[in-house]
């Protein structure tokens, strides 16, 4: 799979879910009050959307789009919502808007890391980790055959960091545990795998100061902004991604938690300047992908 960055392209969103399969749009009981239960957090209601769903949304407004989902089966029993091979297909059809990422999971083994393996070979660009959804620390030593695979395979590892919405509210908060997303389980992993592309999602409270400190301390470890609107981000965040890590900030929005109007609209009240803005929307994250950023 050839992707295609187009000139009219304006940004690039690294965190995108794919919350539906075009073969099986039904929900267990426990998706659907996961799905109720974030879009109660989150203050909106939304439709789950397919991968032609977010297509049709990003190339109407001259985007691409990191596109996944998660694989938390052996922490929750149920299935993915949608599976990577699905995701690869369709993605194939929208080579200049969709970029398909995929999930394995971590407690897998050599298992897992095999399917990494053929993922990447299949056109996959990268894998989602969620550690507290999928119940693990980034820095298990039975983790790292899968990261071993994609470090050699070229591709991203992208993990959740910090607080999520992802149980807030439930009873016993869904059964996970915040724990896990520390940011500093994943500087391990920045040493153990020095060329492994990484990408640390989302502002990572309480840990944001964390955060900051690893990706301006490993050279392949960038930082999303996805899942906040930017107007509620820690004055930390807004003044790194302003200077020292500018060129390591990546526009993100966690859709359809957030949408990019909004989030873009929030971002562009902070008053960065053009050259920065450029770099966070999309170029970034082009250079990250390996695409040309023209």
């Amino acid at each position: 799979m050839t992707i295609e960055l187009r000139e009219d392209i304006i940004a690039i969103d690294v965190h995108t879910h794919v919350l539906a399969s075009v073969d099986d749009p039904q929900d267990t009981e426990e998706n659907a009050q996961h799905n109720e239960a974030m879009q109660k957090y989150f203050g909106r209601t939304f439709k789950k959307p397919t991968v032609h769903d977010l297509a049709a949304i990003y190339r109407e407004q001259h985007m691409m789009c990191v596109v996944f989902s998660v694989d938390s089966s052996w922490a929750t029993g149920e299935p993915n919502a949608v599976n990577n091979n699905e995701i690869l297909e369709l993605s194939a059809q929208y080579p200049r808007t969709i970029i398909p990422f995929s999930a394995v999971d971590p407690h897998g083994g050599m298992r897992a890391a095999k399917e990494v393996h053929r993922l990447a070979e299949a056109g996959t660009q990268g894998f989602k980790f969620h550690p507290s959804a999928q119940a693990f620390y980034p820095n298990e030593r039975y983790f790292y055959p899968i990261l071993q695979a994609i470090e050699e395979s070229g591709k991203i590892a992208l993990f959740h960091s910090g607080h999520t919405g992802a149980g807030a509210g439930r009873p016993a908060g869904g059964g996970i545990r915040l724990k896990f997303s520390n940011p500093m389980h994943v500087d391990d992993i920045a040493v153990d795998f020095p060329d492994l592309k990484i990408i640390l999602a989302h502002p990572s409270f309480p840990w944001q100061d964390e955060a900051l400190s690893v990706a301006l301390h490993k050279p392949h470890v960038h930082i999303d902004l996805s899942g906040w609107s930017p107007k509620y981000f820690p004055p930390n965040l807004v003044q790194y991604a302003r200077t020292l890590l500018k060129h390591k900030m990546l526009f993100g929005t966690d859709f359809p938690l957030l949408t990019p109007q909004r989030w873009m609209q929030d971002f562009d009240a902070l008053g960065y300047d053009d050259a920065t803005r450029k770099l966070i929307y999309r170029d970034n994250a082009a250079k990250l992908l390996g695409l040309d950023p023209t």
